[in-house]
């Protein structure tokens, strides 16, 4: 089953200014990830091109990077998520920039019913924070997106489990 799912926001700084923060990810000082709430992103070689890593269940490579512009990655768990996703920081004009995050991939029909009653709700929720980190860098009035009860129930169920420490 094919699996499309996208996030973007519009941050009103220019290109070079959010960029800036995207050399940041999976760093002690990531300015991205909302690693405060959410288990960090990890890669065991760094940010480039052949580095695996992940987050809490899910793990990937990169295989695509471009300093400061995008970063794109290759699933390798969960099981049944064949496929890709990506962030990348484009211009808008001398004063805007967006922020894209996009997922696609091929599921086995066990790993679409994963995706559709559990990961999607928690991955929407963790990219809307990750953006409101990007944003609230640059503003100060504070964006902060507030979880729905399905997102609140997975998250304090997922902190239940011994399964979350493993992959942390």
């Amino acid at each position: 089953m094919q699996v499309v799912n996208f996030h973007k926001r519009v941050i009103h700084e220019p290109k070079e200014k959010v960029s800036e923060l995207l050399k940041t990810l999976a760093s002690s000082e990531d300015l991205v990830w909302p690693y405060e709430n959410w288990p960090a992103i990890r890669f065991n070689d760094g940010l480039k091109v052949g580095s695996k890593g992940g987050h809490g269940r899910i793990r990937y490579t990169i295989t695509e990077f471009e300093l400061g512009d995008y970063i794109k990655f290759e699933f390798s768990k969960p099981e049944g998520f064949n496929g890709t996703h990506k962030l990348k920081i484009k211009g808008i004009d001398d004063t805007s920039s967006e922020i894209f995050h996009e997922i696609k991939m091929q599921t086995s029909f066990k790993a679409l019913l994963l995706w559709v009653f559990m990961v999607k709700w928690l991955h929407n929720a963790l990219i809307e924070e990750a953006f409101d980190k990007v944003e609230n860098h640059f503003t100060e009035t504070k964006k902060e997106s507030r979880y729905n009860f399905w997102v609140r129930f997975l998250r304090e169920a997922y902190k239940r489990t011994s399964f979350q420490t493993k992959y942390s």
